[in-house]
């Protein structure tokens, strides 16, 4: 019910925005709704998501990480779970770079209303982004020598790396010893969820007020280049679903693709209607042993970890987001190690973005900060987000029962011939 509300919002911010774009644009009446009533609401919206960052990532990268258990115990089924995983998301996300780099739907701005844009968040913004180093020094610096300073400063890639070597030095000790602390961070994250809750409950007046500035600002243009970042994403997502996965089930498995959609479409249609890879593992265990025949063993393993750790979907649409928005602030794509570093970044977020609706927020937020992208940016698509998020977790799910297919025809024994 409450995305219905959101695009309720969306709708009304939009229309109203742009009525008071057309009847008067230079209007003293227009820049008091804007500046003393619309853009303060959507602030203070952006600013409840944002300040969630730094505990969510970090504790949902950290359990991501401890949950897949120590490498040596985990053996040969996880790490074929794990080297499929990254395989496929960098697949994911270089489709949804290629689709960005080639339509630059954030380029359809004209420079006036790209400067009115950047005029929006100019010096409200509440990331203070540490400044870029270069070469070897940015490789570095990636390595922290204070954590807490790191999480202070925002230097979201040193904290991720932290996190990473938290997790794995968490995965290796005895859980005897260790229990404390991952109750203490499965607490954080519960906590920090609810936050993201709490703030999503405000979303449809935030959104409204946030599209409401936009489009009394800069009018009809947005709105094209909003409708192009959607229909990439989309066509990413549909690309991966019905190219990628099929070749995969074919080449690897040895599986007929359309045969696997059609025992699969219930799993499908339920990760659609609710928008969360968690809500949907129940479903996806029991097509995964009913229809595909799968061993329960081989089914219950990747897919509990495909959950949390193999969003394929998440990954293209975290890539594909920081791109629009940095052409859209910007006024260029980004360069190519900065490329690099999205698409790898994207890959932890698959990792360490929470399975729920509206989970990958916050986690695109660190990466435009990390590029030195506007974070506040991301209240230019909280609007459409929803149906980009039924999308993006029927491509999740997806991706899970395909690793299970996989992996456990890889882990069955050669026929003998008679």
């Amino acid at each position: 019910m409450r995305h219905r509300w959101i695009l309720v919002g969306f709708l009304v911010g939009t229309v109203l925005g742009l009525m008071v774009h057309w009847a008067g644009p230079d209007s003293t009446t227009r820049a008091w709704l804007v500046d003393r009533v619309a853009d303060p609401i959507g602030r203070i919206f952006l600013r409840l998501l944002l300040m969630i960052v730094i505990p969510l990532v970090f504790s949902a990268l950290v359990l991501g990480v401890a949950g897949l258990g120590d490498i040596r115990r985990v053996g040969r089924i996880g790490l074929k779970t794990l080297a499929y995983t990254v395989t496929v998301s960098a697949m994911a996300v270089l489709i949804g770079f290629t689709l960005a780099n080639t339509v630059r739907p954030g380029l359809r701005l004209s420079p006036d209303h790209r400067q009115a844009l950047l005029e929006q968040v100019r010096g409200r913004t509440t990331f203070s982004v540490p400044s870029r180093a270069t070469g070897v020094e940015s490789i570095v610096r990636i390595v922290p020598d204070n954590p807490l300073r790191a999480m202070a400063e925002n230097d979201m890639l040193a904290v991720m790396f932290f996190a990473l070597v938290f997790g794995v030095a968490l995965s290796m000790t005895p859980a005897s010893k260790t229990q404390p602390v991952v109750d203490f961070l499965e607490g954080v994250f519960e906590v920090a969820m609810k936050m993201v809750d709490l703030a999503m409950r405000l979303a449809p007046i935030g959104v409204a007020a946030l599209l409401f500035t936009a489009t009394a600002r800069l009018g009809f243009s947005l709105l094209t280049s909003l409708g192009l970042y959607v229909f990439i994403v989309l066509a990413g997502l549909a690309l991966h679903q019905f190219g990628t996965y099929s070749l995969a089930l074919w080449f690897l498995a040895r599986t007929h693709p359309i045969r696997f959609f059609r025992q699969v479409r219930e799993v499908m249609l339920t990760a659609f209607s609710t928008s969360s890879s968690n809500a949907t593992l129940p479903t996806a265990l029991r097509v995964a042993e009913n229809e595909l025949h799968l061993r329960p063993e081989v089914a219950r393993f990747v897919l509990t970890l495909g959950a949390t750790a193999n969003q394929n979907g998440t990954a293209l649409y975290e890539g594909v987001t920081v791109l629009f928005l940095s052409q859209l602030f910007l006024g260029h794509s980004l360069p190519w190690n900065d490329q690099l570093m999205v698409l790898l970044l994207a890959i932890l977020g698959g990792v360490g973005t929470a399975g729920v609706p509206a989970g990958s927020l916050p986690f695109v937020a660190m990466v435009l900060a990390t590029v030195g992208v506007p974070p506040e940016g991301i209240g230019i698509i909280l609007g459409i987000d929803r149906i980009l998020d039924m999308g993006r977790t029927v491509l999740n799910v997806t991706g899970d029962l395909v690793a299970a297919v996989v992996i456990d025809v890889t882990e069955r024994p050669p026929a003998v011939a008679v």
